[in-house]
């Protein structure tokens, strides 16, 4: 489990997923949640959004600063500490929920992270706060559409961006699937929420939170992950984490 609070008042985001269950709360202002589905959502102060492992979005202010607090959960984790016959239901798309209890908890939950509670507590809390959540009413829901099918055969063009150590050409990752570039893309944005290059993106980042986690050097994840040099790392990272590979490692 991670978990991090906003010490900044405009923080902003890419389109990008996460690969666990991310539990957010609205401490201060209003912000945009945004991503490949129709419309936006706006969210208020006190909000609880949950967003499954692998769900696209935004999260960006509305109409001036704000603030806010996050967990990210291993999702297999989390299922297996709920306890409930609701999982397949929590996790099966972006939920926003509007309850002062539930805000109450990811705080204190959050306050219990930041102040090193012993393990076991943690996940007391964690499954009380799961277990809230999945008897609380949706105010609003966007459901996960993921295409398994054309996943499925994109599988050649994910695996090249997620291996190769330069950006593979656009062209050539459309004809390994026999498809034109603009085909590709409109397949890409169906099948995972984003564009060929900002899967790739997302993707690295994802792995770099994990090796920085594990205590390589920022040198070292940059270097593993074939960006041309520290300050480029350094500047995708922060358009996705909004914080630097340094901050995130402390």
């Amino acid at each position: 489990m991670e978990a991090r609070r906003s010490c900044q008042e405009n923080p902003c985001y890419k389109e990008h997923s996460h690969d666990a269950l991310s539990i957010g709360a609205i401490d201060t202002g209003a912000a945009r949640l945004s991503g490949p589905f129709e419309g936006r959502l706006r969210l208020a102060q006190g909000d609880v959004v949950v967003i499954p492992e692998g769900q696209v979005h935004a999260c960006n202010p509305y109409g001036g600063a704000w603030q806010y607090q996050m967990l990210h959960i291993d999702q297999l984790w989390a299922a297996s500490i709920m306890q409930s016959n609701t999982v397949d239901e929590l996790f099966d798309g972006i939920r926003v929920l509007r309850c002062p209890a539930l805000y109450r908890q990811v705080n204190e939950l959050n306050d219990a992270v930041f102040a090193d509670e012993a393990a076991d507590q943690l996940s007391n809390r964690l499954q009380a706060l799961l277990s809230g959540l999945s008897m609380t009413s949706t105010v609003h829901l966007v459901p996960s559409e993921t295409d398994s099918i054309m996943l499925s055969r994109l599988t050649p063009v994910l695996n090249r961006l997620r291996s190769d150590a330069a950006n593979p050409a656009l062209d050539e990752l459309a004809s390994s699937v026999g498809m034109s570039r603009y085909q590709l893309i409109r397949a890409m944005r169906r099948a995972t929420g984003l564009s060929p290059l900002a899967w790739r993106q997302n993707t690295r980042i994802a792995q770099a939170r994990r090796m920085l986690r594990n205590g390589l050097s920022i040198a070292e994840t940059a270097h593993e992950l074939g960006f041309t040099d520290q300050s480029h790392f350094h500047r995708v990272f922060r358009a996705y984490v909004s914080a630097t590979p340094g901050d995130y490692r402390r």
